[in-house]
């Protein structure tokens, strides 16, 4: 499901050469219901949400409202079934500009050990969370914009806020 933005997106993109961030992972935990427990600095740097900000927090409060929600059911799905899940994400910033990554998730259990096909064990997810190409974010973006179009054309009630979305697509 969808959820409204925090803040207010801009059309702007930030890149890991600007925040500083060449070549390092960004790195986040959570438990079972997606909120976060741990957030790398890099992370943090991109984001630009403190760590307080963040911990105790859903991760959706960098979703992205051009975010198909598709990618995200899929990732659940997979998941919660205890497989690595991969995926291109388009996040949203504290300050409104976003960043596109790849990101794995893999399960973890209580003593943060990755336990794959093993559902009950499961007490949480990393994320580790890389820089895309130039090339890989042209062809998400495209494939996102068509989708997240066709989601919204398919609810007979938009919200407010999703109203404004589609006019972006």
């Amino acid at each position: 499901m969808a959820v409204k933005p925090n803040v207010t997106p801009l059309d702007i993109e930030a890149t890991f050469e600007e925040e500083g961030l060449d070549a390092r992972a960004l790195i986040t935990r959570t438990d079972t219901k997606g909120i976060i427990t741990f957030a790398s600095k890099a992370y943090r740097d991109m984001t630009k949400y403190s760590k307080d900000e963040l911990i105790g927090k859903p991760h959706s409060i960098v979703r992205h409202p051009l975010m198909p929600e598709a990618a995200f059911r899929d990732m659940w799905e997979t998941i919660q079934k205890g497989h690595h899940w991969e995926g291109m994400v388009r996040n949203l910033r504290k300050d409104g500009k976003y960043y596109w990554v790849i990101v794995q998730i893999d399960p973890i259990n209580e003593n943060g050990e990755i336990v794959y096909e093993k559902p009950d064990e499961i007490a949480g997810y990393v994320a580790v969370r890389r820089e895309p190409s130039r090339e890989e974010i042209q062809e998400a973006d495209k494939l996102y914009r068509q989708m997240r179009k066709a989601e919204l054309y398919a609810k007979t009630n938009l919200k407010d806020w999703e109203k404004e979305v589609l006019k972006q697509l």
